[in-house]
């Protein structure tokens, strides 16, 4: 499955070859004449051509890593879609040490973080959960584990598509819903390492159309942190998009909607849409390219990320390595939303909502991605092929304290279990469930891809981390 591939008809296209009236223009008009005016002759070449600038730092662009190489390249509800990031600064949890997928140094003998707990292991406790869960009809999906880049289990159970009778495998690509979010941080701060976007910077340095009030006083660090005191108007969830360009401008009308209700840089557990749409405005602002396209280009191609994309409706519908999801309505019954637009979620929690209305994922959240391909992406945060080093600190900076011995990061909760980090990012929506987990300390990588919404995520996030970490979810106090 090539990234980012599209029919002439799906496409909106890159901005940079788009028709007079839209495209570029569509972009630049809402960029701050501020931004503009700081601009090098060279950055301001770059932005309103449509091009990005490659060279600051990423001595790792195009780096092809494979997982297993032959066999990956063929290849509490609140929490699932509730914000990860809360504050402003403090202590730098390491990314990777020695590295996410990385062998470390030779040790006479294997320690406790190079061994295989017995847990995590094929027919462990963690393999056994699982499998008797989907005996139960109580998950389908892709589970996998890996050890410093090495495969330790890989499992697929049920169907990607029931109409068409087409299985899950390794390969399938799934929607990853809030696990998606991290994207835009990563790809902001891509930018601020080149130097043309300032974290400390007001959102009105890079767009306009903002309230003066939040133009001047929200930082991009406070809607990176999840502490803007923004607060956006309800979506429309029975909407029916019906293109890129269409889901586009309705993205960038309703951030500008959000009106400031609370102190910028104030801790809170509330999380406003605007802060995933905010973001991925300003990087197509900087950039002049769709928010799709930058990061299928400079997170997923430059990753190995193969099979993952911000597919349309029209490829979901026919792409065979892409699951449908299949949410829960009215009565109990799983229907496939993607063909089923006129039905919407009974779940309470998202109530009417249906993820096949979206033409494409809105700027900012959401994708599709293969659970190889987000193992890929780990190792990508981990050994400088997406960001240098101190900058990938920064996005998994310890920001604020939120539990006991767990904090908000750029989008990613964070957590010390077992006296080492967890990064961990859930998605949640009607037929989605997903989450990815990093182990940054052990070399684990962990991810668990569901095309159904009534599978138990929480506790089976659980069961893998107690799998690796050998810590009951609730017990300790990080170690």
């Amino acid at each position: 499955m090539r990234v980012g591939s599209r029919s002439p008809a799906e496409s909106l296209g890159s901005l940079s070859g788009s028709a007079p009236g839209t495209g570029n223009q569509l972009i630049t008009s809402r960029v701050s004449r501020a931004y503009r005016e700081r601009l090098t002759p060279s950055q301001r070449l770059s932005v309103f051509s449509g091009g990005t600038n490659r060279e600051a730092g990423f001595a790792n662009w195009g780096k092809d890593w494979t997982m297993d190489d032959a066999s990956a390249r063929g290849l509490d509800r609140r929490r699932l879609i509730g914000w990860g990031g809360v504050a402003a600064a403090g202590a730098v949890a390491p990314l990777v040490s020695p590295g996410i997928g990385q062998a470390g140094p030779a040790s006479p003998g294997p320690s406790a973080r190079e061994r295989i707990p017995p847990d995590a292991r094929p027919g462990g406790a963690y393999d056994r959960n699982v499998a008797r869960l989907a005996a139960e009809d109580k998950f389908a999906g892709v589970v996998l584990l890996s050890h410093r880049g090495r495969t330790i289990l890989s499992r697929s159970y049920g169907m990607a598509d029931e109409e068409r009778r087409t299985r899950h495998h390794e390969g399938t690509a799934f929607s990853l819903s809030s696990a998606g979010k991290p994207f835009h941080a990563v790809a902001v701060l891509q930018l601020a390492q080149q130097g043309r976007v300032r974290l400390a910077d007001p959102i009105g340095e890079y767009l306009t159309g903002f309230p003066a009030d939040i133009a001047d006083r929200v930082t991009v660090h406070h809607v990176l942190s999840g502490t803007s005191g923004l607060n956006t108007p309800e979506l429309d969830v029975r909407r029916i998009f019906r293109s890129r360009q269409e889901v586009r401008d309705h993205c960038a009308r309703w951030a500008r909607q959000a009106r400031l209700v609370g102190i910028p840089g104030t801790p809170t557990t509330a999380h406003a849409g605007a802060e995933t749409a905010i973001p991925a405005l300003i990087v197509e602002a900087v950039t002049g390219m769709t928010y799709w396209d930058y990061v299928e280009e400079n997170i997923f191609r430059r990753s190995g990320m193969t099979g993952s994309a911000f597919y349309t409706r029209p490829r979901w519908l026919t792409d065979r390595d892409i699951a449908h999801p299949y949410m829960t309505v009215a009565g109990g019954r799983r229907v496939d939303a993607v063909r089923n637009l006129e039905l919407g979620s009974s779940l309470p929690y998202m109530p009417g909502w249906n993820p096949g209305r979206a033409f494409i994922d809105a700027p900012g959240d959401g994708g599709f991605a293969t659970a190889p391909d987000l193992v890929r992406f780990a190792r990508g945060l981990g050994d400088g092929t997406l960001l240098d080093r101190p900058w990938a600190d920064v996005l998994t900076a310890a920001k604020t304290p939120v539990g006991q011995a767990s904090f908000g990061a750029y989008g990613i909760p964070i957590e010390i279990v077992g006296g080492q980090w967890v990064y961990q990012r859930a998605g949640g929506n009607p037929g989605v469930g997903a989450n990815w987990s990093i182990y940054p300390d052990t070399g684990w990588v962990g991810v668990i891809l569901s095309n159904r919404d009534d599978i138990p995520l929480i506790a089976m996030m659980g069961q893998e981390s107690q799998a690796i970490t050998g810590v009951a979810p609730g017990n300790g106090n990080g170690g």
